[in-house]
């Protein structure tokens, strides 16, 4: 979501400050009616690091979605068009009707995606009605990744879970205090497309509720705090588990800065 220039406070992009201590890419450079994918970003990144390559800089990747990482390095995979007609069909239902329809063509999909998942259980379903074959068989096959041909040094920051729920709460009551309402309202206002992935933007809906004063602050803070903390709990756990057992990990990780001796396990 950090790539919609719409959402600077309410995804927590880097602020000027910051963006002054080293040249920053790919963040805020699209437009929110512009739905951008797992393929679109990894198309830009792979464009991105070869420039820093090219100046004699050191990329530095960050993040983030382990579906865009996985993307950027292990490839993309060759997914047909889904057909217009089934698309219409599907982002018509329900997500209650949609779940229930991915259960019997992609039981595994149904299984593994959280039942609030709305662009992934979409997803999941479009492909599997439009192809005859589940989203994952796609998956397997992929091509265009740059892990092998890049000397990658990863280190994954686990903090500790008690002190990562307080820094969620803090920022999300800083976040009402510096924009993130005011960017809420002004994308509501926009009135794009339903479906476009930028709506989607932990907290938006919340905040847009509570500048059209259908919500009041508590309320819509909580439910700010809650999607983020629900959100950092996937994340926690893909990066503890999916990443390679290569990669380091820092356990109960402070917000120190990591020492150089880190990345030697890659030598």
């Amino acid at each position: 979501m950090q790539v919609y220039r719409d959402l600077r406070v309410l995804t927590a992009r880097p602020d000027a400050a910051e963006e002054a201590r080293a040249p920053h890419r790919l963040f805020g450079y699209l437009d929110g009616a512009e739905a951008c994918s797992a393929a679109h970003w990894a198309t830009d990144a792979r464009i991105a690091i070869g420039e820093a390559h090219a100046a004699g800089q050191l990329p530095i990747l960050v993040g983030g979605t382990g579906l865009y990482l996985r993307t950027l390095l292990d490839g993309i995979a060759p997914v047909p068009d889904v057909d217009p007609a089934v698309r219409a069909a599907v982002r018509a239902l329900l997500l209650s009707d949609a779940r229930r329809q991915l259960e019997q063509v992609d039981p595994a999909a149904a299984g593994r995606l959280h039942p609030n998942d709305a662009i992934r259980t979409t997803r999941a379903l479009e492909v599997a009605l439009s192809s005859g074959r589940p989203l994952a068989e796609w998956q397997a096959d992929r091509h265009g990744g740059i892990g092998h041909v890049v000397d990658l040094r990863a280190v994954v920051l686990l903090p500790d879970r008690d002190r990562l729920r307080t820094r969620i709460d803090t920022r999300s009551a800083a976040m009402l205090d510096t924009g993130a309402v005011e960017e809420a309202a002004t994308l509501a206002a926009r009135d794009l497309a339903s479906d476009v992935p930028v709506l989607q933007a932990i907290g938006v809906r919340p905040l847009a509720a509570l500048a059209a004063g259908r919500l009041d602050r508590a309320a819509a803070l909580e439910a700010l705090a809650a999607q983020t903390r629900q959100y950092a709990k996937r994340q926690y756990t893909w990066f503890r588990h999916q990443p390679p057992a290569t990669w380091a990990r820092v356990e109960d990780y402070d917000g120190a800065t990591i020492e150089k001796e880190t990345f030697l396990l890659f030598a």
